[in-house]
């Protein structure tokens, strides 16, 4: 699905345009605090997930994708470029929210539209691409952001708004590009939003990433800790567009190994570099480690996000594969609310070695419930 990768790539672009620059735009011009950052992000995170969870089961019982991706992604192109006009931190969580509700009806139906495109034997490879365009045009937009910010300092009001540019270019790409390929016959009986469908196996997958989760804070808290180490704000979307590229380049990587060495062991060796990196965020004292640190932090996500979409089409069948990603996304969009809000506030409270220590230690606990869910690759 190459018309959603280079969807993917355009709205990455306006997104991460602004999102590096979010957490000193909210402490620095808006009058917010970390635990306010924390609800922000946690309150638009959780909101998309019911949507994922809808929005699924939606399109399996519709039986087309597109318009659900095409309103989704408009919906986003709309709502950033307010960021510009805001002079509250309520405003923000707002438009953050508005954002979100649009990755969160788009997501699930775009990941089902992926893997009902693709054959079992390459989707790691699809879902690893799309990923890899995700994180470029992740990469590109700070690079933009930091050139624009560079000749005109003081525009970042200006910055934010030129986002519609990107956003519209992907409205326009869905609309006369993207060829939708039909999706599994949907069920005659009306889809209820449960779990009744699907057996303990996929329920134990889904509790260990709600597990995980719980200790996988907001990146923009990495951000946070940057500047406390010395990064200076002008470098901080330079930092986040080499992590983009590292991202994108192990996401295509790392996703052919997914094909090849099955979805379970990357994502048990992804959660522990993230546990490791974690801790590692926690002591860090210096600026220079903190760029060796986010280098190491994208590894964990191409080991994990192929990897992760990949292993939900290898233990559920393809009648309610809109409806097992719907459950996968809601499930991690769940716990992000509580997860951003206690790392919010053991950062505020106690300090960075206690919040980061904390989502470490959830993520070996996930491990070793991942080790029970059996692999049955009975999804084609």
């Amino acid at each position: 699905m190459k018309v959603l990768g280079l969807a993917s790539l355009l709205n990455d672009i306006g997104s991460e345009m602004i999102f590096p620059l979010l957490p000193s735009f909210l402490l620095g011009f808006l009058g917010g605090n970390k635990f306010f950052l924390g609800m922000i992000e946690g309150v638009a995170d959780s909101v998309a997930s019911l949507l994922k969870l809808w929005s699924g089961g939606r399109s399996d019982q519709v039986g087309r994708r597109k318009g659900f991706v095409l309103f989704g992604y408009s919906l986003a192109a709309v709502t950033r470029p307010l960021i510009g006009f805001i002079v509250a931190p309520w405003q923000l969580l707002a438009i953050r929210v508005g954002d979100r509700i649009g990755k969160g009806v788009r997501s699930s139906p775009r990941d089902a539209l992926i893997a009902d495109s693709t054959d079992a034997s390459v989707r790691g490879r699809a879902f690893g691409f799309n990923q890899a365009m995700d994180h470029l045009g992740a990469a590109i937009g700070p690079l933009l952001a930091a050139g624009f910010l560079w000749i005109w300092p003081d525009a970042m009001r200006t910055l934010f708004l030129l986002t519609i540019v990107p956003g519209l270019l992907v409205v326009l790409l869905l609309v006369f590009m993207l060829k939708e390929t039909p999706a599994t016959q949907p069920p005659k009986e009306r889809i209820h939003l449960t779990l009744a469908p699907f057996d303990h196996n996929f329920r134990r997958y889904l509790l260990a990433l709600v597990i995980f989760t719980l200790g996988n804070s907001s990146d923009a808290f990495l951000l946070v800790r940057a500047g406390e180490l010395g990064i200076p704000a002008k470098s901080i979307p330079l930092l986040w567009c080499v992590f983009h590229i590292v991202k994108s380049s192990s996401n295509l990587i790392l996703g052919r190994a997914v094909d090849k060495f099955g979805a379970r062991p990357m994502i048990i060796i992804g959660w522990l570099v993230y546990a490791v990196v974690y801790i590692a965020f926690g002591l860090a004292t210096t600026a220079w480690q903190i760029w060796g640190l986010f280098l190491c932090y994208a590894l964990f996500y191409g080991f994990t996000e192929p990897a992760e979409k990949t292993l939900v089409t290898e233990i559920v069948g393809n009648e309610r594969r809109g409806l097992a990603y719907g459950w996968y996304n809601f499930s991690v969009g769940i716990a992000t609310l509580p997860a951003s809000l206690i790392f919010g506030a053991l950062y505020q409270l106690f300090g960075p070695l206690a919040a980061f220590g904390s989502g470490a230690a959830l993520a070996l606990v996930a491990m070793i419930l991942l080790l029970g869910v059996r692999v049955q690759l009975n999804a084609k």
